[in-house]
């Protein structure tokens, strides 16, 4: 273990994160009343430019009014580079005092981008004697966020995950494709002939290195990384396959952007039965492996250690928190 030890940040279930438009209330409504982990309440990108102020002033009744008991709370403000973004932050944090958890930030660029908001945010919650910290998901949906991740995911206390805007990311780095997230045809290589001449042709994973590169800056700086969009919502089976994926490469959930999606995300991201038992019986081998003096003992044919146990007590302590919901 190195000298530097990282802090983690608040521990959250964020197996499903769905995002709901401010500008509808009865969406607002449902959201609160369903089962994501965590809802993220939008101005940014689902939300008009003429339908901005009255979508701000429906998210400050949501938070005021309905019941988010069971759910972390989230607000996707609006750019940095746009003039809706101050009074996002300033409007919603000065009328809802301690009833919101994070705020989004979208297509964040640099650690600066982050630093400008930690200022405004303390200085709110100061003047509104505020006794909740609000923390900080952040979006890498640019070149330049991706470029900067690492600096990105270490700028303020307040950061608490990162997530990957795979739609903004892909017109970004100019990327031939207009699907939200998913596979592409086009992304793949050709076996070599067998006898017969006969070449097999393997889809990839595009997406594969700007996920692994975010779940490394994020698990470096002790924050969750988090799936973004699958943009088919009638493909259960593709966003299936899309958080699996995202999953064993060590994101803890995905996005929702339908109810439909929710359930699938809380389901996928949980650990079965099976793996629970199986983590259960790592640690109670290392325990009397601990009182017989050894480091290391065989569990059903294969090797356990320390390491062993560290993977074992993530997927317990996850069930616990699934079950004490």
């Amino acid at each position: 273990m190195s000298f530097t030890i990282v802090e983690q940040a608040p521990a959250r279930l964020n197996r499903s994160e769905q995002a709901v438009p401010g500008s509808n209330t009865r969406f607002l409504e449902k959201a609160a009343q369903g089962n994501a982990d965590v809802v993220f309440l939008d101005l940014e990108d689902a939300v008009a430019p003429d339908e901005k102020p009255q979508a701000r002033k429906n998210i400050i009744a949501a938070l005021n009014d309905l019941d988010w008991t069971g759910k972390t709370v989230s607000v996707r403000i609006n750019g940095l580079d746009t003039h809706y973004m101050y009074r996002d932050v300033i409007e919603i944090l000065e009328a809802c005092p301690n009833k919101l958890d994070l705020i989004m930030i979208p297509k964040v660029g640099t650690a600066s981008d982050v630093y400008a908001l930690d200022m405004l945010v303390t200085q709110i919650e100061e003047a509104t004697k505020a006794t909740k910290r609000i923390g900080f998901e952040m979006i890498i949906e640019t070149a330049l966020g991706m470029a900067n991740v690492d600096a990105i995911a270490a700028a303020s206390p307040r950061n608490e995950s990162l997530h990957f805007g795979v739609a903004d990311y892909a017109a970004s780095t100019k990327a031939r494709t207009t699907n939200i997230g998913g596979p592409n045809a086009d992304y793949g290589v050709l076996t070599d002939a067998d006898e017969a001449g006969n070449r097999d042709y393997h889809w990839g994973d595009m997406w594969h290195y700007a996920i692994a590169r975010m779940v490394v800056a994020a698990r470096a700086h002790g924050l969750r990384p988090v799936d973004g969009p699958f943009g088919d919502i009638s493909d259960p089976d593709g966003y299936k396959a899309q958080a699996m994926r995202a999953a064993v490469l060590g994101c803890e959930g995905k996005w929702a952007i339908h109810p439909s999606q929710v359930d699938l995300g809380n389901t996928l991201f949980s650990p079965s039965e099976k793996e629970i038992a199986t983590a259960k019986a790592i640690l109670s081998a290392m325990e009397q492996a601990k009182k017989e003096g050894k480091g290391a003992v065989t569990l059903n044919g294969r090797l356990i250690d320390i390491a062993s146990i560290k993977q074992a007590e993530v997927l317990v302590k996850k069930a616990e928190m699934i079950a004490g919901m």
